[in-house]
């Protein structure tokens, strides 16, 4: 009964942890469908997400191409549609809802007209007034609120994010970006150092690590190389080494969590939920701590796997979202 009580809190902290970051909800477009893009993560089903995003699963499932029938999979990417229901470009919603701001970031050559037109066409005026834009000043790379999801604060995390303004990001630059060389772009990180004060890349995708910036404005506060290199031993200072190790090979799962935090998860099965283990890298001995959030799902992409690590911690380990080896010490 502790045990599964431990891993409800674990499962719903995580869930909390990933959506704190207004950067998820970065809107998608596909023809005229808008649509976010939500990563699985452990405990979750067809109808905890549609709580979370106030849109019922029967409207989920067929956007994805599936049915419910099928069961979700720790990583796996899910649509969420942006309809009537669950999406407001009015300010509208019903008394039980609350309102909570959704983004686009703007590329090269954008114009407020032309997001205006890709997204259900919108008044201009009010992507002026919701961002603060005097004329048609969005520039690449600022983050624009260009509507709002609605959802109910009793049944969703997503509205914590309530009433936060868009992240400014027009006089930011890249000082550095802490890349690996992948063996394939799809790995998701940078194929290039990148140093030296450059303008930040508007077109970062959302799978890709964020990178991490100096600052010079006083709307947001973004950590710093150094803060974030501490903030990765985050559960180290909860680590007790104990007597067990492990070796193996190591997996991966897509989690928002850690980027910014240096909270990294695993999934594990030769440790109870909540314990904290140290992973070290094999093939370049560098090390992360990560909490374990449960076992290792029963599925075949876990054949023959150890431990599963969110993708975070991977990049730590300088590893793409691939299969390496790792010392498990807990």
């Amino acid at each position: 009964m502790k045990k599964g009580l431990i891993l409800l809190v674990a499962a719903l902290a995580f869930s909390l942890n990933s959506w704190s970051q207004a950067d998820d909800l970065r809107v998608q477009v596909e023809g005229s469908s808008l649509y976010l893009v939500h990563t699985v993560i452990p405990k979750e089903n067809w109808y905890s997400i549609g709580r979370l995003f106030n849109l019922s699963p029967k409207e989920i499932a067929p956007f994805n191409h599936t049915t419910m029938d099928r069961s979700l999979v720790i990583g796996e990417n899910l649509r969420i549609p942006l309809t009537t229901v669950n999406f407001s470009q009015t300010g509208q919603k019903a008394t039980d809802e609350t309102l909570v701001a959704v983004y686009h970031t703007v590329q090269e050559r954008e114009t407020l007209f032309k997001i205006s037109n890709d997204f259900n066409k919108v008044g201009i005026d009010n992507l002026q007034k919701w961002n603060q834009l005097a004329k048609d000043q969005a520039k690449a790379g600022t983050t624009l609120i260009v509507g709002y999801l609605k959802v109910k604060p009793a049944l969703s995390a997503l509205a914590a994010s309530a009433g936060k303004p868009p992240v400014a990001e027009k006089s930011v630059k890249m000082i550095e970006n802490h890349p690996i060389a992948p063996s394939t772009p799809a790995a998701g990180v940078p194929a290039a150092v990148v140093k030296g004060e450059k303008k930040a890349d508007a077109a970062v995708s959302r799978t890709s690590p964020p990178p991490v910036y100096r600052e010079e404005t006083k709307t947001t506060q973004v950590s710093s190389p150094a803060s974030r290199k501490s903030a990765g031993s985050y559960f180290s200072v909860e680590y007790n080494e104990g007597s067990k190790s492990a070796s193996g090979q190591a997996g991966t799962f897509k989690s928002t969590s850690g980027w910014q935090d240096g909270k990294y998860y695993a999934l594990f099965n030769n440790a109870p939920v909540g314990t904290i283990v140290k992973i070290t890298c094999s093939d370049n001995n560098k090390t992360v701590y990560a909490k374990v959030l449960g076992t290792l799902p029963d599925m075949k992409e876990s054949a023959g796997l150890t431990i599963r690590i969110s993708n975070a911690a991977a990049y730590e380990l300088g590893q793409a979202e691939g299969k390496f080896n790792v010392d498990i010490k807990y």
